[in-house]
């Protein structure tokens, strides 16, 4: 199913399906064409197009564009891989269809053309500091230049609709690659964006999304192992939108529980308390990253009649929003881990220690293990990027925010937090059957002691499904 760009509406589900393989059609380009006119008639020195960048911005220079290109494709350590590739086109085409780029807008339909024949860019890992994605970007122009080749689609990225044309794979069998001849002041306004980290980004929220909205459910089988206090869960002590959101939806999900104690451990009790301020984080870095993809970041912004030389490349804003994030993501997954530790404790449970089949055995003690080993990477994966600082370019660019890390960790932050929610998902269902209450989720029942790499993988598998 394709979806429409415009410039303005684009959200991180939606980068999300097109980094998987939809397929996109083109708004008007109306901003993007006013644009592209309103450059050809500038006069004067424009950064970037009249000049030299970064020190040598007082430089002026003639046809350098292609130059730039070349010169800024230096990106380091391996490809991100297709999804991310392919994400980074989207926003791009995006930011460009909300106009003060300038560029010529006869390029964003063949932009478009690489999406939709699932053809990506071979951007390297490293380059950006969060102050434009400039390696990103330039090795996609040169991409479309044909300098540099584009990488073809991997075996069913791409089905049915999203499909090109033919049967055949782009660029072989005699099918044409989408080019494009860049002119040389089209140069620095194609690169100057941060893209690949909003692309990034905007993966991270919709995946964490769906990871917290399975969290709910996960914490709501806890409760009913242990026979979890409701109380904690009325909405007459809950404080704020989020929190009562959370404590009512946990509510519904747990149902009727007959407490044994007069007061659960924080793993019950505080749970609105802490999910529903990691959705409130979560909240925030998705409508800030939102705002910036359906923006014009462009450096100079080409509007009212000039150029407008800026800083709106700069990312902070978004960097600390995804530091906040990652910081409020291990409150929660601390929370599942003390949840699992209940889970294996008889006094809580009524069942044998690590919900054994006989005395003795190990049961699912590894859980524990195997949870504070994944919580121990998000702790690592949460340190502040916007601690850092840099000065480069002859001193002319002093501060960097280095928002493409804090991207980046974001969105590896998704896989140990999985991990922990698999943990404890294996052990309240195992505690839910011991306990003789019905639990429909396909996962082995066998009790007796064996490994349970397959019923984690399991779980992981699942969690999508119990975001619904």
């Amino acid at each position: 199913m394709t979806f429409v760009l415009d410039g303005s509406r684009l959200t991180c589900e939606q980068v999300d399906r097109a980094a998987h393989g939809s397929g996109i059609e083109l708004g008007p380009a109306d901003a993007a064409e006013a644009a592209w006119r309103m450059a050809a008639l500038l006069d004067g020195p424009v950064y970037g197009r009249t000049t030299g960048v970064g020190a040598n911005k007082d430089v002026e220079t003639e046809e350098a564009g292609l130059d730039l290109l070349r010169s800024h494709a230096g990106g380091a350590g391996p490809p991100i891989g297709e999804t991310r590739a392919r994400a980074t086109l989207v926003v791009r085409l995006n930011q460009l269809l909300a106009g003060g780029s300038g560029v010529d807008p006869a390029l964003l339909p063949v932009l478009a053309t690489a999406v939709n024949q699932g053809l990506t860019p071979p951007i390297r890992g490293y380059g950006a500091i969060g102050t434009g994605d400039l390696t990103a970007l330039a090795t996609t122009a040169l991409c479309l230049l044909g300098e540099v080749a584009w990488v073809p689609p991997s075996s069913g990225l791409l089905s049915g609709n999203d499909r090109p044309a033919g049967g055949r794979a782009p660029g072989r069998g005699g099918e044409s690659l989408p080019r494009f001849a860049l002119a040389s002041a089209d140069a620095l306004p194609f690169i100057s964006s941060g893209a690949a980290t909003l692309a990034d980004a905007a993966l991270a929220c919709h995946r964490l999304r769906l990871l917290l909205a399975a969290a709910t459910s996960i914490a709501a089988r806890s409760f009913r192992a242990i026979e979890g206090s409701l109380e904690p869960l009325s909405p007459l002590v809950q404080r704020g939108p989020e929190q009562t959101s959370v404590a009512a939806g946990l509510r519904a999900l747990v149902g009727l529980t007959t407490p044994r104690r007069v007061q659960d451990p924080y793993g019950y009790r505080a749970f609105p308390q802490v999910h529903g301020a990691v959705l409130d984080a979560l909240g925030r870095a998705e409508r800030t990253v939102t705002e910036e993809m359906n923006a014009a970041p462009e450096n100079p912004l080409i509007a009212g009649g000039r150029a407008w030389h800026n800083g709106n490349f700069h990312s902070a804003r978004v960097a600390l929003a995804l530091d906040a994030l990652r910081a409020a993501l291990v409150q929660t997954a601390t929370l599942s881990a003390a949840r699992l530790a209940t889970l294996n404790d008889p006094a809580h449970t009524g069942l044998l220690p690590f919900l054994a089949e006989r005395a003795g055995l190990s049961g699912v003690m590894i859980l524990e293990y195997v949870a504070h080993s994944a919580l121990g990477e998000l702790r690592h994966l949460a340190a502040p990027v916007t601690l850092g600082g840099a000065v480069l370019s002859l001193g002319t660019e002093d501060h960097a925010s280095f928002t493409p890390h804090a991207a980046r960790s974001s969105l590896a932050a998704a896989e140990p937090l999985e991990i922990v929610l698999a943990c404890e998902l294996v052990a309240s269902v195992r505690a839910l059957r011991l306990r003789g209450i019905p639990c429909d989720l396909p996962l082995d029942p066998a009790m007796g002691d064996r490994p349970l790499d397959g019923d984690l993988d399991a779980a992981r598998a699942l969690l999508p499904g119990l975001a619904c």
